[in-house]
């Protein structure tokens, strides 16, 4: 492992200092859980002094008023930056996340392409110039939101950070960046990498803390012009109520439960190759995971034999051992989580046929695999948000349409046939925002992601993220005597 010291203090305005009231707390290694060190935890007068830069940063336009063209090659700095400093990401996400080393270095190389795309398009987000029934110009700009409060989860913590800070930034926005308290230290680092490339240091803020108390205090202030939140459904409608308070702009990415379905006609073993991954990766820890498998009944039972022996290939360990496909969980609280919804499928009639054993040290599970599960069932219905696979039969297709859209969320999914019209109207028909055919990835940079129903309002990546960090202006110039 490479040789670094742990980043542990508030970045406030640029400045890297202890917390106001000297107030820190403990992180953990998932893959041991032992205290790997403590790091300043964030109060209300650290909030405050960073509100206050970040308000001063927009009010100056210290940021905004640099041209676009000069923004985007700061990003790309950042994004240099980061490659420079990837095995240190990643070792770190390793380290705090418990994502395997061959996941997290992948990270580290998507979050720096995630920081060059917005470098790229930050002077290619244009407004228009729009005809009139008046004489004269109408010119449509695109301005900055304002102040951005950032809040990001604790499974993917730099990458979704990245999703966040890019765009926001792009934009010319100042930014304040709260990552999750069980996973801070890759933002803390990554906030260090954003002032070294050159973002003014009073647009830049991360500040660690309580969700209960920080982030709330963040959501509720009007000089936050737009809050971006990925987290749980019961959250987000709580942050969707507290910002209407201010008609602050608000984007959600939500929780999920996910359906991959699989027709008879499908490339079965391509199929069975690739699903374990599509829900066991990152422990299960995914709100795009595919937590539900609906697959036609003619090979229903070939399906669920050969998903559970493929599922029991997969090696649980060290992750920072190169050969480990499947890391820790990341607390034992979650860990429990997960067990008590195997408890909760088995009295409901469905069979658990492999995995649900926890092994210490370390908040490990390996995957399960679950049958004869009725899409009513509790572990149907409701995330769990660990490695859980729910395998549901379906007759035809009308019924596998049904099933999949019989969830309140509606983020991602996975179809896997041969059959082009099917493909399309199947992919039509289920009601989620990213649906993928023939393949398990749900995230690419260039496109929008985010979700329908209780998974989200909003969406990020793509040029279409960058419409959530501005605002229209429209000017009419009149050309009247």
């Amino acid at each position: 492992m490479t040789s670094f010291s742990l980043p542990s203090q508030l970045i406030i305005g640029g400045e890297s200092r202890a917390a106001s009231d000297g107030a820190t707390f403990e992180v953990f290694n998932p893959a041991t859980g032992a205290c790997i060190g403590s790091v300043s935890q964030g109060g209300q007068q650290d909030l405050e002094d960073a509100l206050s830069a970040a308000t001063r940063a927009f009010n100056s336009q210290v940021w905004s008023s640099v041209s676009a063209t000069d923004r985007g090659h700061v990003l790309m700095r950042v994004a240099q930056l980061i490659r420079e400093r990837a095995e240190e990401f990643a070792q770190l996400e390793v380290l705090n996340a418990g994502h395997t080393i061959d996941d997290a270095r992948w990270e580290a190389s998507a979050m720096a392409d995630v920081f060059e795309y917005y470098g790229g398009a930050a002077n290619k987000h244009m407004g228009s110039v729009v005809p009139t029934q008046d004489s004269g110009l109408g010119v449509v700009s695109r301005v900055p939101v304002g102040v951005c409060g950032l809040i990001v989860p604790w499974n993917f913590p730099m990458y979704i950070a990245s999703w966040k800070l890019a765009p926001a930034l792009a934009c010319g926005n100042p930014v304040i960046l709260k990552p999750a308290t069980l996973t801070p230290l890759s933002a803390l680092l990554l906030g260090q990498v954003l002032l070294d490339a050159g973002v003014p240091p009073e647009a830049v803020s991360v500040i660690p803390g309580p969700g209960s108390t920080m982030g709330d205090a963040l959501v509720g202030d009007p000089r936050v012009g737009k809050i971006s939140f990925t987290g749980d459904s019961s959250t987000g409608a709580g942050i969707l109520r507290r910002v209407s308070e201010n008609m602050t702009r608000v984007s959600l990415e939500l929780g999920g439960k996910s359906a991959a379905i699989l027709f008879a006609d499908a490339d079965i073993d391509k199929a069975v190759d690739a699903i374990p991954y599509s829900v066991f990766a990152n422990a299960g820890q995914d709100c795009c995971s595919r937590s539900r498998l609906l697959v036609e009944r003619s090979v229903y039972d070939r399906v669920v034999a050969a998903v559970a022996e493929r599922t029991q290939t997969l090696r649980v360990g060290d992750p920072s051992d190169d050969r480990t496909e499947i890391g820790p969980m990341i607390s034992e609280r979650q860990r429990q989580i997960s067990l008590e919804y195997l408890e909760i499928g088995k009295s409901e009639g469905a069979e658990v046929v492999c995995g649900g054993v926890a092994s210490e040290p370390g908040w490990f599970l390996s995957p399960s695999v679950v049958a004869n599960v009725d899409n009513n069932h509790r572990i149907a219905q409701e995330e769990i948000f660990g490695p859980v696979l729910s395998v549901i039969p379906f007759r035809d297709e009308a019924e596998a349409v049904m099933i999949a859209n019989d969830s309140e969320y509606g983020l991602s999914g996975t179809l896997w046939t041969r059959d082009l019209g099917r493909a399309l109207r199947v992919s039509s028909a289920v009601r989620t925002g990213v649906m993928s055919v023939n393949t398990n990835r749900s995230v690419r940079y260039e496109l929008p992601f985010g979700g329908f129903k209780k998974s989200g309002v909003g969406r990020e990546l793509g040029m279409a993220s960058m419409d959530h960090y501005t605002e229209q202006k429209t000017v009419f110039f009149s050309s009247e005597s």
